[in-house]
């Protein structure tokens, strides 16, 4: 028996795409740490607790719910992808959960894993930075893609976490002009409540 899950639609530069579940329910105020840090009761839906797990506590056993559940929803929906090709992470990690779920993904719907996005630049973390025009002066012309990989082919293009969009749809506008996918599908786990 897999995990429940309540997709939904996520709008972009890409013919389809959808979140599996919102990345949280509610965050409630705890009060302080003894380092003067305030801590929340953050409720979440199941996979994105399985996801709270494998990239804040680096279980990787909590990928396997997750790569589960959205193989068994893709499968009747974005069947016609011909390669999953995930966002480059955003942050060094030992474990990188958008490339461990990316391949059990691709796995799971027999299609190739396909890393061909890397970044022109280093950059902080996009989710760090608020203003939306400086988001989106911080994404011009940071992404390339090896040409040739994906010509001519239907991409899934993959991230663990959709919040504004901006990250997402760089990335697409890369694979649709200079990689030059006959059509981009867009899958994340989950997505923000708001879409700041």
């Amino acid at each position: 028996m897999g995990i429940d899950i309540n997709p939904s639609k996520i709008e972009g530069h890409w013919t389809t795409g959808f979140a599996l579940d919102l990345h949280t329910i509610s965050s409630t105020p705890a009060g302080y740490n003894e380092y003067g840090h305030m801590q929340f009761d953050t409720v979440r839906p199941p996979i994105a607790e399985c996801l709270f797990k494998l990239k804040n506590r680096g279980d990787k056993d909590a990928a396997d719910p997750i790569i589960d559940a959205a193989v068994t929803f893709l499968k009747p929906k974005l069947k016609h992808s011909q390669l999953l090709v995930p966002v480059p992470p955003s942050s060094q990690r030992s474990l990188q959960p958008v490339l461990i779920l990316g391949e059990g993904i691709a796995k799971g719907l027999g299609i190739p894993f396909v890393p061909c996005i890397t970044k022109t630049r280093a950059t902080p973390q996009l989710k760090n930075v608020t203003d939306v025009a400086e988001r989106k002066k911080l994404l011009e012309g940071l992404y390339d893609v090896e040409p040739g990989k994906t010509e001519g082919k239907k991409v899934l293009l993959f991230d663990d976490l959709y919040r504004s969009g901006a990250t997402m749809n760089a990335v697409a506008d890369v694979l649709l002009r200079e990689g030059k996918a006959a059509a981009v599908y867009a899958l994340t786990i989950t997505k923000t409540r708001s879409n700041q």
